[in-house]
């Protein structure tokens, strides 16, 4: 048991739906760390750079969400290479070495597709923004074979392609998900599937060829099950919510602000409770 104060919080704004808390103060608890506790502030992007200046030596760490991601490596003393070449982190964790920023999405991605027994072939990324970008980063760590990414403006996917530089990756960038029939075609035969689309906006996709043995990603985790994941569950594909990225990359930045290894079911069993008290 340690009963050393110790502080940290999800910033973000908005944030009081965040879940984040409690997967924190379970893995606390798990961990027997009774002088920790996590918190959730409502930060805007102008607000980050005051609220880490005035962080005192009891903060081990912060997760960020949206709009923060991209700031978070301004104020971060170092920052990690995977954050590096996403241009974007989610945590930032505070040492005697100082602040250190992270891209736990990437790990979040990575755990979540190979315990549904994904493996590398052909991946399909739908959509370009930050959380295809950590996606792209996850299945470079996978040595997937081959990456198409499916946009509708290929003209505004600029910060995915030099993500993917300077991953030293080359996914095919394809300008179809305008286009319903092209993009179903496209996912037709991929092994894993990885969906970064907002709410409804992958729902047109739902009737494509889904084959068993396709791994599906789907990064949104309320409402849910989506369109999308309802239609690929029919053809018999494996379904990977956004909760489960949720979890593994909390266990992730559990063990970087603690030092010790996130209580995986116990963190799992306090959020699937939250879940059930919202629903």
């Amino acid at each position: 048991m340690s009963s050393t104060v110790r502080r940290a919080a999800v910033l973000g704004s908005p944030i009081a739906h965040s879940l984040s808390p409690t997967l924190h103060n379970a893995a606390y608890t798990a961990l027997g760390l009774d002088g920790w506790h996590y918190d959730r502030f409502d930060v805007d992007e102008a607000g980050l750079a005051g609220f880490v200046a005035a962080m005192g030596a009891e903060w081990a760490g912060l997760s960020l969400t949206m709009p923060l991601k991209r700031v978070l490596l301004d104020v971060a003393d170092h920052v990690d290479p995977v954050a590096a070449a996403i241009g974007a982190g989610n945590t930032l964790v505070c040492t005697e070495i100082g602040r250190t920023a992270f891209n736990t999405d990437v790990t979040g991605i990575v755990e979540s597709l190979r315990a549904a027994g994904a493996h590398p072939g052909r991946a399909v990324v739908l959509g370009a923004g930050g959380t295809a970008q950590a996606a792209l980063a996850a299945l470079a760590a996978m040595d997937v074979d081959r990456v198409e990414v499916l946009v509708r403006d290929a003209g505004r996917a600029g910060e995915l392609r030099a993500t993917a530089d300077r991953l030293g990756t080359e996914p095919e960038v394809l300008e179809v998900l305008d286009d319903p029939t092209a993009a179903a075609r496209l996912i037709d035969g991929a092994d894993v599937v990885v969906s970064t689309l907002p709410a409804g906006a992958a729902d047109p996709l739902a009737g494509a060829r889904w084959r068993p043995g396709t791994v599906l990603l789907d990064a949104i985790y309320a409402p849910w099950p989506t369109v999308l994941a309802g239609g690929a569950a029919a053809a018999g594909a494996t379904i990977v919510s956004g909760l489960e990225m949720l979890l593994q990359q909390a266990v992730a930045q559990v063990e970087l602000m603690t030092g010790r290894p996130g209580p995986v079911e116990e963190m799992r069993r306090a959020l699937d409770a939250a879940v059930l008290a919202r629903s």
